[in-house]
């Protein structure tokens, strides 16, 4: 059962990378016979291919679901972050554990006089997996727009429960925006920024005062990225095998803290000033969610910009943000212009 849940997670994740790479010319993580099965038994439609491998994984071939296992093994492993980017960051140490590190990448046009602006990057991996180094070409993009880039490592499950993970966050929101002047940076232009459950830690931390206090509200702005994790009851409620796989070890069984740990619960006023939230077209818990946090937001007074993005997947829509010629980096540039 749990190899067979696998191979339901692998479909969703997969199926929109595999795509891309018929025509980008990248590394294939499936062969061109897995490629041409799955096709024949789905078509091409990124977002209805996801569905029907879900209800219809048991037809392809045992070769083909190894494949697809293998593949997302090796996706989870990716950064996608070339070693020139990597190399431009400056560690920054917040807290006493290795994971307590921020990785800070300025532009190269002249400092403002007050300082850089700054896009704080808060990665996703289910509150269990991912790293600071998972940032593809977002810093060089938002160093074009003129803003400086922090990428955050907090502590993850099992070790760090999503509290922990909460005030990591804010704890290295807090050290950049105390130490902002030696570091050239404006402390009051923040934007927090997060994918997955990195949105969903991005939205605690710029709705709930407990993290960051008076300074929640001084926050410049956040972004989100296609989390679905905003109304963390509502989203277990589903019954979905794969979200009781990834919530239930992060959020546990107790509703009073579900409602604690959910920034839906937490949208009445003080929020963060203004709000950009993308989700995925086709993921109908993303949606939802996504929805329900920016009216709930809105009715409290914030700024909120609602999008959704058709044809990207939950992946792409992070992964491909900086790159030329898609809606999220549109999106998000002219947030950071409006800001």
């Amino acid at each position: 059962m749990l190899k067979k849940g696998l191979i339901v997670i692998a479909a969703g994740m997969l199926i929109a990378p595999v795509l891309a790479q018929q025509g980008a010319g990248r590394e294939r993580l499936l062969s061109r016979d897995c490629r041409r099965e799955v096709v024949k038994l789905c078509g091409f439609n990124r977002e209805e291919m996801r569905e029907c491998l879900r209800e219809k994984k048991d037809a392809l071939s045992s070769q083909c679901k190894a494949e697809m296992m293998q593949a997302m093994a090796k996706r989870m492993r990716q950064s996608d972050t070339s070693t020139a980017t990597t190399a431009r960051g400056q560690a920054i140490v917040y807290g006493s554990d290795p994971m307590q590190q921020v990785d800070l990448y300025r532009p190269d046009s002249p400092r403002p006089a007050k300082g850089y602006p700054l896009v704080v990057y808060v990665h996703g991996g289910g509150w269990r997996n991912g790293s600071k180094d998972m940032v593809q070409q977002k810093p060089d993009f938002i160093n074009t727009q003129g803003w400086a880039f922090a990428s955050v490592g907090y502590r993850l499950l099992p070790d760090a429960p999503v509290e922990q993970q909460a005030a990591d966050v804010a704890a290295a929101i807090t050290r950049l925006k105390r130490d902002a002047a030696t570091l050239g940076l404006d402390p009051d232009r923040i934007i927090v920024m997060g994918h997955s459950a990195g949105a969903h830690l991005s939205a605690l931390v710029g709705t709930d005062p407990q993290w960051l206090g008076a300074d929640m509200g001084r926050l410049a702005g956040v972004i989100l990225l296609d989390g679905a994790g905003y109304d963390v009851a509502a989203q277990m409620q589903q019954g979905k095998l794969m979200t009781k796989r990834i919530y239930e070890p992060a959020f546990g069984s107790d509703p009073a803290r579900q409602a604690r740990l959910s920034p839906t619960r937490h949208a009445a006023a003080p929020n963060a000033p203004r709000w950009l939230i993308l989700h995925v077209a086709g993921r109908d818990d993303a949606r939802a969610q996504s929805s329900a946090l920016a009216q709930a937001l809105q009715k409290a007074g914030a700024k909120v910009q609602l999008e959704s993005l058709e044809g990207e997947s939950h992946m792409t829509i992070n992964r491909e943000l900086g790159e030329s010629g898609n809606r999220q980096t549109d999106l998000v540039a002219g947030f950071l212009r409006s800001v």
